[in-house]
């Protein structure tokens, strides 16, 4: 039984997708299962989209990545989360395979990431960095983040202090806990950050992490990235 947790800020553009290929991996698996969407101060059909496919919605009025994860938990049913982004899609094989790894005894884990149309050489090239990077220090990106219930709450949820990076926090802190994976399987997910922003905010956002700290991620002044308005649109 799994509890499946989508965080969602203004995604009527895409939320849709994510839970049809949701409903389609589940359905396949025989997987007993709920889906609740934190929608945390959406201004457009959010809500609506998800309710209309059967998710539970959550309003909040957070505006900040952590404290929604957690609030989409506190109200969980079942003994397994899955923490899963609005605008990321995934199907049977991956999701059997975190089940499987729970079975198995891991405390959490994620998987690999997959850009659903990286075309550009930038995005390409950041997309693979970020591959071999999360395996090889077993972070879990955030788009894709699974977890037993009893190690969720033996290590306290997703550190509310962290308006980015929460995901990389959270796996430190699961991996301290308890085996934690990162599965081959891949999900896909939406390169919009990358089409929205120019490679120079990325960047930039680089440098100031380098020069300044993680520190800086604990509030939301600087972190366009994710908290921006999408000023082109993308999807």
């Amino acid at each position: 039984m799994l509890s499946v947790i989508i965080p969602a800020h203004d995604e009527a553009a895409l939320i849709g997708a994510t839970l049809d290929a949701l409903a389609t991996a589940t359905r396949a698996l025989g997987l007993v299962h709920e889906v609740i969407v934190v929608d945390d101060a959406s201004s457009d059909g959010t809500a609506e989209i998800a309710a209309a496919r059967g998710a539970r919605v959550l309003r909040v009025e957070h505006r900040q990545i952590a404290a929604t994860r957690n609030a989409g938990a506190a109200v969980a049913r079942y003994p397994r989360l899955l923490f899963l982004d609005a605008d990321t899609l995934v199907d049977a094989e991956v999701l059997g395979a975190a089940m499987r790894a729970m079975n198995d005894g891991a405390v959490g884990g994620g998987c690999r990431v997959r850009l659903a149309r990286a075309a550009r050489w930038h995005e390409r090239a950041v997309a693979a960095v970020a591959a071999v990077g999360f395996r090889w220090t077993r972070i879990a990106p955030g788009c894709f983040l699974f977890c037993t219930r009893a190690a969720f709450d033996a290590v306290g949820g997703f550190d509310p202090r962290w308006y980015a990076g929460e995901d990389v926090a959270m796996s430190r802190t699961l991996a301290g806990h308890g085996r934690f994976v990162v599965l081959r399987e891949s999900v896909r997910t939406s390169d919009r950050k990358l089409r929205t922003f120019s490679p120079g905010e990325h960047l930039r956002l680089m440098l100031r992490l380098v020069f300044r700290g993680r520190g800086i991620l604990q509030s939301r002044e600087g972190l366009e990235l994710w908290y921006d308005r999408r000023r082109d649109g993308a999807d």
